[in-house]
């Protein structure tokens, strides 16, 4: 994004994380995600809490025919996944559904996949006993949540910041993102849905912005962040997207010569069988 490209970004917020946030960050995630679960020619994919599909279409593309399904509940999020071109592979079907009530028979899919959305779900226990009923006898279960906000420098300089400008508990919405500190919980999580031979492990990866105040300017457009700052004042706005950015580039390294933004990233990646 250009350096002085004024602060409101082009688009919804759906579009803008499909834009931007997908290449710099999802799409890395789900590439692994994918890589682990290993789905077949043949096979049936669930993608749930599917975002804007980078998943269910990295998964389509590996396979050369099955079935692949995109579920989520943010319509907006659905309607971009629509219009991203695909490239290859089985045509992913996009359904508008709670994870807690997924419209398919038991027993519909071989694989499962969730990425970075099981922390979001308003009960975890039920969405997980809905993923083993809609999986096959046998079929495989993988997902990705973030771990400890501390694990994500970036993360954790951005919560602070919010709280230092906007006061306490500003950033609740970006902390509960990290709410599966702790993998063993994870693991018994699962295990008590009924999955077997689960194994969660930590992962790291490296996550570049083009400069800080992209990063800043991101997730107050293209996250439930920006919620907080769609009705301020221009001015006002302007001077938040400063003033966090000033305490991102003096807590957080960066690339000296272009000013790229650079922090490990690290989640719980966990697979299991049904």
């Amino acid at each position: 994004m250009a350096q002085h490209e004024e602060w409101q970004l082009a688009g919804t917020a759906a579009e803008l994380y499909q834009r931007y946030l997908v290449p710099l960050i999802t799409e890395l995630w789900a590439a692994d995600l994918v890589e682990r679960a290993a789905p077949r020619p043949g096979e049936r994919v669930l993608d749930v809490a599917c975002g804007t599909g980078v998943v269910a279409r990295l998964a389509a593309e590996r396979m050369r025919s099955g079935r692949v399904v995109g579920l989520d509940l943010n319509r907006t999020m659905l309607e971009v996944a629509r219009t991203v071109v695909q490239n290859g592979g089985p045509e992913v079907e996009w359904h508008e559904a709670s994870v807690l009530q997924m419209p398919f028979p038991d027993g519909t899919f071989d694989v499962i996949l969730c990425q970075l959305g099981l922390q979001f779900f308003p009960d975890r226990a039920r969405a997980l006993a809905e993923m083993f009923r809609v999986l096959t006898p046998g079929g495989r279960l993988a997902l990705s949540v973030f771990t400890a906000i501390e694990r994500t420098p970036m993360a954790q300089a951005l919560a602070d910041a919010l709280d230092r400008h906007l006061g306490p508990d500003a950033s609740s919405i970006k902390r509960s993102e990290h709410a599966f500190s702790d993998g063993h919980l994870l693991e018994n999580l699962v295990s008590s849905a009924g999955f077997r031979d689960v194994t969660v492990t930590p992962l790291t990866l490296t996550i570049r912005f083009p400069s800080a105040r992209d990063y800043v300017r991101l997730q107050l457009s293209a996250t439930p962040q920006a919620g907080m700052v769609a009705g301020m004042e221009a001015s006002r706005r302007d001077a938040l997207v400063d003033a966090i950015t000033g305490d991102l580039v003096r807590t957080l390294p960066s690339n000296a010569t272009s000013g790229e933004l650079v922090s490990p990233q690290e989640c719980h990646i966990l697979v299991a069988a049904r």
